[in-house]
């Protein structure tokens, strides 16, 4: 709309004041109103723009024949400002056939503007008549091309996105999975095998599996709520994502599954983001569920430390398992160490796994922090 007003108002200061051919060049109304007139085919220029070129050519075909000012009147040198905007509209909207047709229509309606004009045609006037539709085309082509172009980067992004939404649901899947239902294997054949003999033992075992089987269910239900297809708001709010704060249950459960844990904390806590504490809670997560699986019997030592401008998580047993197969990084199915590895370059972190020269496994990650986050002390 707005620059449909400023190209007709344009054309109107043109009409009124030709410029260099002097003052007192006679005018009529209906001159006025037909140069007025053209702004309404302006207004659909996006949705019609060859049919608006040919309503706006229209106007200023008659205006330079002179229908609307006496005969003889001087014309003015003005391009136009209505022309200039819907040929520019065609060459972003239209395919190439119509952007040529359009060029070929609109030379002609503007050299009627030097028959009744004392400016010579040869020499600036054939520079205007000629040039000017071809820049008017080129700079729409190259805006066109320009929002082509920002639409494909736009639609890259956001399938970017979603790539990337389907790695972090993919890594939380098989972080609860793996963690839980090792857990829950192992508890399970615990009760089994003291069930006769220590009924108190497998009670306690059934209970800790129960617990666990809750908590997977939980957990995959807030993650998979990601994936609804519907805004319907949730009745109860989603429960917070795991951080630091349950690393110590991570042990208790290790510990009761058949895996002695033991957590030391060092430095003053801080308050961590949430992505960086589910970050450190995961690699916490993985690591005690792969000692489980590939340690045999060891000890685990978990250890949290809270440095200048970072945060580390060191995870080491000193199991005597196939440390290839224990750290899954000799493996074609290593999601486990991968999900690690990617979570850790998400903040600009580093990761080191592998083996102990005493014997057993190391997982240590580190994640830096910011100036702001270390001096928020946790409450």
């Amino acid at each position: 709309m707005a620059v449909a007003v400023v190209a007709v108002g344009l054309d109107l200061l043109a009409y009124l004041a030709p410029g260099e051919v002097g003052p007192g060049v006679p005018v009529t109304v209906l001159g006025v109103l037909l140069v007025a007139v053209s702004v309404i085919p302006l207004l659909f220029r996006r949705h019609h723009p060859v049919p608006v070129l040919g309503a706006v050519l229209g106007v200023q075909t008659a205006v330079n024949l002179g229908l609307a000012v006496d005969p003889g009147a001087p014309m003015s040198n003005s391009y136009g400002g209505a022309v200039a905007v819907a040929l520019y509209t065609v060459a972003r909207h239209s395919g190439r056939r119509a952007v040529a047709l359009s060029v070929v229509a609109t030379v002609p309606v503007q050299l009627l503007r030097y028959l009744h004009n004392d400016v010579p045609f040869l020499g600036p006037g054939i520079i205007d008549v000629t040039l000017t539709p071809c820049l008017l085309v080129a700079v729409g082509l190259g805006v066109r091309q320009w929002q082509r172009q920002l639409d494909i980067n736009r639609k890259l992004l956001a399938d970017r996105a979603v790539t990337d939404e389907r790695r972090r649901i993919a890594r939380e899947l098989h972080d609860i999975v793996a963690h839980h239902i090792t857990t829950m294997y192992l508890m399970s054949g615990g009760a089994r095998s003291t069930l006769d003999r220590d009924p108190d033992t497998a009670r306690e075992a059934l209970v800790t599996l129960e617990e666990s089987g809750r908590t997977a269910l939980r957990e995959m239900r807030q993650l998979l709520g990601v994936l609804r297809s519907t805004d319907t708001p949730e009745e109860t709010p989603s429960e917070p994502q795991p951080g630091v704060d349950g690393i110590e249950r991570l042990v208790a459960d290790s510990t009761a599954a058949g895996l002695p844990a033991e957590l030391h904390v060092t430095g003053r806590p801080v308050e961590l983001p949430m992505p960086v504490g589910l970050t450190l809670y995961r690699i916490v997560q993985e690591a005690l569920t792969n000692a489980r699986k590939h340690a045999g019997p060891a000890r685990a030592t978990v250890r949290l430390a809270y440095l200048q401008g970072r945060v580390t998580v060191e995870v080491a047993d000193d199991g005597a398992g196939d440390s290839g197969a224990h750290g899954r990084a000799g493996g074609s199915g290593g999601y486990g160490l991968l999900g690690m590895r990617e979570r850790v370059a998400l903040h600009d972190g580093s990761l080191r796994v592998g083996s102990r020269e005493e014997g057993g496994f190391v997982v240590s990650a580190s994640v830096p922090l910011s100036t702001e986050t270390y001096g928020k002390d946790r409450i």
